[in-house]
């Protein structure tokens, strides 16, 4: 990973951007979509900069004033000057999918982007708003945050009836509210799965052992258990190097890792 993802609260927040032309317009929408406010100088108190300027020296000069100042500062279409880039954006609010290529191609994003946001229904963003409103349900139903994460977990699989791509992406509102009025399914007993490695690169994981990684609460590995692979697990997943599960661990998935 090059670059760290991350989403920025910017509702009523000031943001320069200097320049003009279809760039700079560019940049200033983006802004304004995303509830911040468009400022003209740094007597302002902006802390985050667009760039969009087409002489290469006017822009590198700019840009390191900015810096200088304090600012993180995106350059339009010179990455190797900006602090952050912009994705492709998903929109399904309060669901936003964002997809980047670290500057080296803002084409391919939006190849991507177009061939992902066919595939999300577009109700998504109800779904999410309605999680949002039924936590204090959520906690009421499963006091235990663990048992908490795996029956949402298991709501959200493939089939289930919050799938987000089936009837919960359809339903939204209407299917978590069905969902939490049907009976509870039982917590599902710990177990241990062993996925023996076929190469360092995660591509080469099946489908089943992507998904049991990713909703393990327990990866054991090995020492040499390539980082591309481990990245693939849960963050908040423990992880334990070794060839062993340890005593005590009693809930949830437990994938053990080894290599072929």
């Amino acid at each position: 990973m090059q670059q760290l993802p991350i989403f920025l609260n910017l509702t009523g927040q000031p943001v320069l951007v200097v320049g003009d032309g279809e760039a700079a317009e560019a940049k200033a929408r983006l802004v304004t979509r995303a509830g911040g406010r468009i400022v003209g100088s740094l007597a302002d108190g902006p802390r985050l900069a667009f760039v969009a300027l087409d002489e290469d020296d006017d822009a590198a000069a700019v840009a390191a004033d900015l810096r200088a100042a304090g600012l993180l500062v995106n350059v339009v279409d010179r990455p190797a000057l900006c602090d952050f880039t912009t994705p492709a954006i998903i929109d399904r609010a309060p669901v936003t999918i964002a997809i980047g290529s670290a500057g080296a191609s803002a084409g391919l994003a939006k190849a991507l982007r177009q061939r992902f946001e066919a595939l999300l229904p577009a109700n998504l963003g109800q779904l999410a708003a309605a999680l949002s409103s039924a936590r204090a349900g959520l906690r009421a139903r499963y006091p235990d945050k663990d048992a908490r994460r795996r029956a949402i977990d298991a709501a959200l699989e493939p089939g289930a009836p919050l799938d987000p791509f089936g009837a919960g992406g359809e339903g939204g509102a209407a299917a978590l509210a069905a969902w939490l009025t049907a009976p509870a399914a039982a917590d599902q007993p710990a177990h241990t799965e062993i996925i023996t490695l076929a190469s360092a690169d995660p591509d080469d994981l099946t489908v089943k052992q992507a998904r049991w990684l990713a909703s393990a609460d327990l990866v054991v590995h090995a020492a040499d258990t390539p980082p591309a692979i481990l990245s693939r697990a849960r963050a908040d997943a423990a992880r334990v190097q070794g060839d062993a599960v340890p005593v005590g661990a009693s809930e949830g998935v437990i994938v053990i890792l080894r290599t072929s």
